[in-house]
Parts: structure tokens; C-alpha cells; sequence
């Protein structure tokens, strides 16, 4: 059976006065998640935007994974499977 869906995804970048924030943004159509995520540049370092993007890009996607991967364990164990420490770790590891 074959099953294909289309989430939706953006990230928006903010920077102000060497501090860039990021905010990730995931629709899947039922529930909205945001992540979060910040880079500070020490004031004696060089000013290259694009280093404090990438930081807090990652940070705020890997917060947002980290509410996927919770979300998940919690829609496991409500189908009455035992959580993650309890079972033998098979299946999609990373």
C-alpha cells in the first residue's frame, strides 16, 4: 500500500547585531511544529552572516527533530507498544 504525503517546511533567518535566530516551521497538513534555534557571533570575530545561518539553521532543525522524534515515541506507545528503552532497537536507526 502505498503511502505519500507533502510537508511543508520554512525557515526563516533573522540577524541583529551579530545574534541570527531561526525559526523552522513544519505543516503536515494536521499539526504545525516550530523549532528554534540561535547563533551569537563573539563581537571580536568576523562578521561572515552566513556562519551564524548555518548554526542557527541547525539548531532550530534539530529542535524541530528532536519534537518529531518525541511526537513519534508518544504515537508508539499510545498504539500500546512498549517505549524505546523497553523493546530491542531495530528498525530506523541513525
Amino acid at each position: 500500500m502505498p503511502h505519500t504525503v507533502e510537508w511543508k517546511v520554512r525557515l526563516y533567518l533573522f540577524e541583529d547585531e551579530g545574534t541570527t535566530k531561526a525559526q523552522v516551521v513544519l505543516d503536515d497538513g494536521t499539526t504545525v511544529l516550530t523549532g528554534h534555534g540561535a547563533a551569537h557571533r563573539n563581537p571580536a570575530d568576523v562578521d561572515v552572516p552566513e556562519i551564524g545561518d548555518e548554526l542557527a539553521a541547525g539548531r532550530a532543525m534539530h529542535h524541530l527533530a528532536q519534537q518529531l522524534v518525541s511526537a513519534a515515541e508518544r504515537d508508539i506507545e499510545g498504539m500500546g507498544a512498549t517505549g524505546p528503552g523497553s523493546r530491542p532497537v531495530v528498525g530506523w536507526l541513525m
